[in-house]
Parts: structure tokens; C-alpha cells; sequence
């Protein structure tokens, strides 16, 4: 089994910024893609950011130019670097890993963090 536990969460003004870290701990696994959803009150969890195990990235539209995911392969850890952060952003932050876990079969199996609450104000 893998465990996420994210944090970097907090309230911050339209335009400032703000870094998540989510950090993966468990024995004997592999990580093939990390990547980042949100969730805003009322609506539908969204896929934010991906990073592969070869370090490309895709972002969704509205958040291209201001926020960078990237990851630390040697502490497991992924990091949502969040600038010029807008109301809209809003949202609990939710880390997700597909990893393969030894011993578990060679296909790879999706953890999930607990979230941490982003709150941008106006």
C-alpha cells in the first residue's frame, strides 16, 4: 500500500502563491504518474496537472502559465507550484499516484490524498 499525505494548503489573496506538497510513503513501490485534481464547492473533481515518470506534464487550460507541477524522485514527493493564484482557483486539492506496487501485481493501482483546502480571496 501507498500513502499521500499533501500539505501547502491555506487562505491567500488573488495574486499571490501558494505551494502543495504531497508526499508518497509505503514499501516496495514505483511511481508512474503523479498528478494533481481539484474540487470547488458545487462542482465536479477536475484534473489540474499531470507529471509521468518521465517528467512531462500536461495542464488543464486555466491554469497554464501560472501553475507548475513538478516532482522530487528521491524524498517520493510531487509539488504544485501555484502563482498568480485567482478566486476561481478555490478549491480542495487532492493528490493522486498510480503506482506499481511490488508483490501487488504488475499493474499499477491509483492512491489518493486526503485534499488540503486552497481558498483565494478578492
Amino acid at each position: 500500500q501507498v500513502q499521500l499525505v499533501e500539505s501547502g494548503g491555506g487562505l491567500v489573496q488573488a495574486g499571490g502563491s501558494l505551494r502543495l506538497s504531497c508526499a508518497a510513503s509505503g514499501r516496495d513501490f514505483r511511481i508512474n504518474v503523479m498528478a494533481w485534481y481539484r474540487q470547488a464547492p458545487g462542482k465536479q473533481r477536475e484534473l489540474v496537472a499531470t507529471i509521468t515518470s518521465g517528467d512531462s506534464t500536461n495542464y488543464v487550460d486555466s491554469v497554464k502559465g501560472r501553475f507548475t507541477i513538478s516532482r522530487d524522485s528521491a524524498k517520493n514527493t510531487v509539488y504544485l507550484q501555484m502563482n498568480s493564484l485567482k478566486p476561481e482557483d478555490t478549491a480542495v486539492y487532492y493528490c493522486n499516484a498510480n503506482c506499481r506496487v511490488y508483490g501487488l501485481g504488475p499493474l499499477g493501482r491509483d492512491y489518493w490524498g486526503q485534499g488540503t483546502q486552497v481558498t483565494v480571496s478578492s
